[in-house]
């Protein structure tokens, strides 16, 4: 799993003491910079007159979701959305700003404008692919929840801290029609560590196995970690790292997308992650002795 990265997300946001451009600053003139335009893929979700709305609001410098847009923003928003899709085709991992798994199908919402993860999915599905999404942010991804309620084709999951904003993704929202089933939401308590988390995530490794996806799509938040400004979960670097071993070991093909994470040890914690995804794609090592001889 590599990291795709353009200073483009620098530009988004620049000041703010939430989701500000201070994300991403380690790793500024580290990595080698991809692009791709993504407006071409962001109606596989938004309608056109919503899609026009966000771009009139950047090229205008209004204020929406709680961020001061700029034509920057706009830049930023379209390469988001064509590197979550390149995450999805090659496995990799989409270093992305604005996040996008609050953005409704006509919606702004919490920092969010289009949603990113659920564009690359539905990208997937037209291509026949069975799609698990699972959410890790430490805010329940209610716009990407909403987007593929009545879908059997995405199977969204998502582990969060209950009573938290959005203040949605309680255990009864199991989805809806063909959907029904095919949404999974396991609420966590302020300050519960490690240990619930990696109990959490098996059991939606669980469950997805049942599902038996053809791709899984990471939406990766870590603002559940331990020094996190907004959140208060207590995940630490190490299960993240666990957390990637165990999604890499479970299944095949792989892909995330940056979400959440509000706090000065972002790189460490997504780097712990996709090192946990590179060493549980390794062939486990065979211990058998193939010179000793049986019978």
């Amino acid at each position: 799993m590599r990291i795709l990265y353009n200073k483009k997300f620098l530009f988004h946001n620049i000041e703010s003491p939430a989701e500000g451009a201070y994300r991403l600053e380690k790793f500024k003139d580290q990595l080698e910079e991809e692009d791709v335009d993504g407006e071409e893929f962001i109606s596989l979700v938004h309608p056109e007159n919503y899609i026009k709305s966000i771009q009139k609001a950047c090229l205008n410098r209004e204020m929406m979701a709680e961020v001061l847009l700029t034509p920057e923003s706009w830049e930023a928003s379209k390469s988001a959305v064509g590197l979550s899709v390149m995450a999805a085709l090659q496995g990799d991992f989409a270093l992305i700003r604005p996040p996008g798994h609050h953005a409704g199908i006509s919606k702004a919402h919490g920092l969010c404008f289009f949603n990113n993860i659920a564009i690359a999915s539905q990208y997937l599905v037209n291509q026949g692919k069975r799609v698990l999404i699972i959410d890790i942010d430490g805010h329940h991804g209610d716009g990407t929840q909403a987007i593929f309620y009545d879908s059997n084709k995405v199977f969204y999951t998502s582990i969060h801290q209950a009573f938290a904003f959005p203040f949605t993704g309680n255990p009864g929202e199991t989805g809806t029609g063909k959907g029904n089933g095919f949404t999974l939401n396991i609420p966590l308590m302020p300050g519960c560590g490690d240990k619930h988390f990696l109990k959490a995530l098996d059991k939606i490794i669980l469950k997805g196995h049942q599902f038996k996806p053809d791709v899984v799509a990471i939406s990766a938040g870590f603002d559940g970690y331990e020094k996190d400004r907004l959140l208060g979960l207590k995940i630490t670097q190490k299960a993240y790292y666990e957390c990637g071993f165990k999604l890499r070991r479970a299944f095949k093909n792989t892909f995330a997308v940056l979400e959440g994470g509000y706090h000065s040890d972002l790189k460490e914690c997504i780097e712990s992650f996709i090192n946990g995804v590179n060493v549980g794609s390794r062939p486990i090592k065979d211990t058998y002795d193939h010179e000793m001889s049986l019978g």
